[in-house]
């Protein structure tokens, strides 16, 4: 494959993903001892081979917000996954420019045991923050988080909604040129979601690239402008968002 890629975005490109395809490895099996029977028995455990994506291609251009739509299992989550660097492509590849923050399991870096404290420290630091960038944007971080008090509790005494609040907050304070967001938005209550949102606002209009993947076509109508749209893995439409929504709709039926 050339090393060389054409550029079709106005902008300098954030995120390009060339010609992606992932597969997965699904056994059918459904238990470990039924795996251990057939391997006493000496019975091949029969595997089949789930495309997850199918040569797949966009890009996304510099302060661009755009949404990644589709059914369950249509890959959408798969190519966050692979934008962020989680995931590895099985054919393809997939480039990002600057520092990517991934808002795709809130809170995945926290540890129970430690303190709130403790934990925005030890999140930040995993999301690429500096110690002194930490320190500077701290009190910040708890003023968002409305934790307050509790900021020197352990994790494993907070309610769902102050663990979502407190991770949200350390990954929204970081350093970033590239917001990836998978469906965390969906949870907390609607006063800490509508300041999410204008949070996530204030970043695009600083010039912060996101991708957005929800099941809600009113959070990306108003987060996003362009609508790529997947659909047996495959990309089906690539737009305006409100097109993208309408083609979402129109498929259901």
């Amino acid at each position: 494959m050339s090393n060389t890629l054409t550029v079709t975005s106005a902008t300098k490109p954030s995120i390009i993903v060339d010609h992606v395809s992932k597969m997965f490895l699904k056994r059918n099996t459904h238990s470990f001892k039924e795996a251990f029977i057939s391997w006493i028995q000496r019975k091949k455990v029969r595997s089949d081979i789930f495309t997850a994506l199918d040569d797949v291609s966009f890009q996304i251009g510099e302060g661009e917000s755009v949404a990644v739509l589709g059914f369950n299992g249509s890959g959408k989550s798969t190519t966050l996954k692979l934008v962020s660097g989680v995931l590895e492509p099985d054919k393809g590849r997939v480039f990002t420019r600057g520092r990517v923050a991934g808002l795709i399991e809130v809170g995945a870096g926290f540890h129970p045991d430690l303190s709130g404290r403790e934990n925005v420290y030890l999140n930040a630091a995993i999301l690429g923050m500096k110690r002194e960038e930490i320190e500077a944007r701290f009190d910040d971080i708890v003023a968002f988080s409305e934790i307050g008090d509790f900021i020197d509790t352990e994790v494993k005494h907070y309610s769902s909604g102050m663990f979502m609040r407190l991770a949200f907050a350390v990954a929204i304070h970081v350093d970033l040129d590239v917001l990836l967001v998978d469906e965390v938005l969906s949870v907390g209550d609607a006063p800490f979601r509508e300041k999410c949102y204008a949070k996530i606002e204030e970043l695009v209009e600083r010039g912060v690239t996101m991708l957005v993947v929800s099941h809600d076509m009113s959070t990306v109508q108003r987060l996003c402008r362009r609508g790529i749209v997947i659909h047996e893995h495959r990309v089906l439409f690539d737009g305006p968002i409100e097109e993208a929504v309408e083609v979402i709709r129109s498929t259901e039926h």
